[in-house]
């Protein structure tokens, strides 16, 4: 029997490196759940055990039941039925049946509602390893956010109707989001929202590029005040399908094909308002975005690992010259990049995700629980100011870099695999065909960007490194480590320079900046690693048993990355303070005119 939770060295280290029993407590409120509910934990040792439990289920359902699958439902795709309905790969249905058994579809949602009270960490987790196994069913699996939504703006009533359902597995969301005319820009949103004589809320338009439209909850973003335009005019509101919800089409599209993408016609929708009107895009929909974008990162991370572990088999086993393939130095060096790249895409991820559920906890506390010390209370408020502000950073950087690796690694996959990998014969083309919508939905790579810079530039980036080389390291990444301060102060010349050149610099040289701070985070946090206290042996290449320990394993990771990157860091920098303006001074001399199609 395979498991994709315990046959991944990495992620059963970190899983362990990671103070998790610190998100327990914090998630657990002092444990008071456990004389509430049978399933809650008495402390934070066996919180952590039932996380590792669940992951453990969750690994070998994906690698026995949905990996098995994936190629099936790939080529099976969905069908939009004459009345409108949707019929699902057999292997998503069945798949989605499998985990609602399981009882992980509501991994993050309270007890009282049926869910698991799981941190936003080990959700990660699990949406890589469901990635991995199958990249569509994720967009499915991965939209467990909608029941959050729910769970933090909407009334006790609409709790009660919705979530139970959720947790148990019994229905399945969409974020109903975009337009034909708003994508990216959803305060561009039109579809209409309003109320009749008696009060009673409906929505009329169209939505379209919407995952699981067909599913059994629609969180919408409509229009609700017809005099204002912009985010301000914009309200969410909750609907399930019937006779006015018509799917007009499913999208063709190049991968994810077990995801149904629907057009959506809203015709006179009943539905029902989320919190408060005007506020739909702002918070409302501003969090649920962010939760998808570090699900969006997690399922980078998963399809990057099933096209690395292709890769990884052929160049092993492909003779070339009289050797295997992975002897010769390009494709070493390939392979080495490619692992190291996974590695710092599942540090960011673990990290962002780390530092989201630490945000929620001090808030959580502040409501719930604070210090009556007036000096604890202080510093409470202070703690949670400054984790929402690293969650606000460290999020859109998060599916910047995850997505974008994972592109780079499917595509090497198939590089390596030659012509084979470029055939239906292998999963490589598969991986990638799914891989490039991930630097796309949920905010393209350059909006990433535009979020992420906004943290470099105001301070955010500096403070959080600040806490990072504050920490506690091994004597042995100290020349590491002076690097990464030389690297900082690089980055803060890049930003007091782009400070004196205005804002549309700041976007111009967006993914210098950002790729700075990025690779100076990931150096420490790998550092962070090279110094574990967890005691735990991982195989060498050669099939001959050897081991060598994790800690001596990362320390050679976390040199390669901090010394490969250093010279990188340079270079950017000295792009940034040249001072460059030509995109904006000989843009339409360069590209020329719009070619005719």
């Amino acid at each position: 029997m395979g498991n994709f939770y315990r046959d991944n060295d990495d992620i059963q280290f970190l899983f362990r490196h990671i103070d998790l029993k610190g998100l327990a407590e914090a998630f657990e409120e002092g444990f008071r759940f456990a004389g509430q509910f049978d399933y809650a934990p008495a402390d934070a040792e066996e919180a952590v055990r039932n996380y590792d439990m669940v992951l453990d289920s969750l690994g070998e359902l994906s690698a026995d039941f949905i990996a098995p699958r994936a190629e099936d439902v790939d080529r099976q795709g969905n069908t939009l039925n004459e009345d409108g309905s949707v019929t699902r790969a057999a292997g998503i249905a069945e798949a989605l049946e499998k985990l609602g058994q399981a009882q992980v579809m509501g991994f993050t949602l309270p007890y009282r509602f049926g869910g698991l009270n799981f941190p936003n960490l080990t959700y990660s987790m699990a949406t890589e390893i469901i990635s991995r196994a199958d990249a569509s069913l994720m967009n499915i699996f991965g939209l467990q956010g909608i029941a959050e939504t729910i769970n933090a703006f909407a009334d006790e009533e609409i709790k009660q109707e919705y979530l139970p359902p959720f947790a148990e597995g019994k229905v399945t969301g969409a974020m109903v989001l975009t337009e034909p005319d708003a994508g990216s820009d959803l305060q561009a949103v039109k579809l209409r929202a309003f109320q009749d004589k008696d009060g009673k809320w409906f929505l009329h338009g169209v939505k379209r590029f919407i995952t699981n439209g067909c599913g059994d909850v629609l969180l919408v973003l409509a229009r609700s005040e017809p005099d204002r335009s912009g985010g301000l005019g914009l309200s969410l509101l909750v609907c399930r399908p019937g006779p006015t919800v018509h799917i007009r089409r499913l999208e063709d599209k190049l991968g994810i094909h077990g995801s149904p993408t629907c057009e959506i016609f809203f015709d006179n929708t009943p539905c029902q308002l989320i919190g408060e009107r005007r506020r739909g895009l702002a918070p409302y929909v501003a969090t649920l975005m962010n939760g998808a974008r570090i699900g969006i990162a997690a399922q980078s991370v998963g399809i990057a690992e099933a096209a690395y572990r292709i890769a990884r088999d052929y160049a092993a086993s492909r003779k070339q010259f009289g050797v295997a393939i992975e002897k010769l130095p390009a494709v070493r060096d390939m392979m080495i990049d490619m692992k190291i790249d996974i590695e710092a895409g599942r540090a960011l991820l673990y990290d962002a995700s780390r530092v989201v559920d630490l945000a929620l906890g001090y808030n959580k506390q502040l409501e719930s629980n604070p210090p009556a010390d007036k000096g604890e209370l202080k510093a409470l408020k202070n703690r949670a100011r400054s984790y929402k502000r690293y969650a606000g950073l460290l999020t859109p950087m998060s599916k910047y870099y995850g997505s974008e690796m994972c592109n780079r690694v499917a595509y090497d996959s198939i590089q390596v695999l030659g012509g084979s990998g470029y055939m239906r014969d292998y999963a490589s083309e598969r991986h990638a065909r799914d891989a490039r919508i991930t630097t796309i939905y949920e905010g393209t790579s350059q909006l990433q960007i535009v979020a992420a810079v906004r943290g470099v530039c105001s301070g955010t980036t500096e403070k959080y490194l600040a806490d990072l080389a504050g920490l506690e390291y091994d004597a042995e990444v100290k020349p590491l480590l002076d690097t990464l301060t030389e690297g900082t102060e690089q980055l803060k010349a890049a930003i007091e320079f782009t400070k004196t050149n205005g804002n549309d610099y700041m976007d111009l040289y967006g993914r210098a900046l950002v790729d700075i701070a990025i690779d100076l985070i990931n150096g420490y946090l790998f550092c962070g690693q090279a110094g574990t206290k967890v005691e735990m042996d991982v195989p060498v290449a050669g099939g001959n048993g050897q081991t060598v320990p994790m800690k001596q394993r990362k320390a050679l990771l976390a040199r390669r990355y901090v010394e490969k990157n250093a010279p990188k860091i340079k270079a950017l920098t000295d792009l940034i303070c040249r001072g460059d303006k030509s995109s904006f001074t000989d843009y339409e001399t360069l590209v020329g005119p719009v070619p005719e199609l």
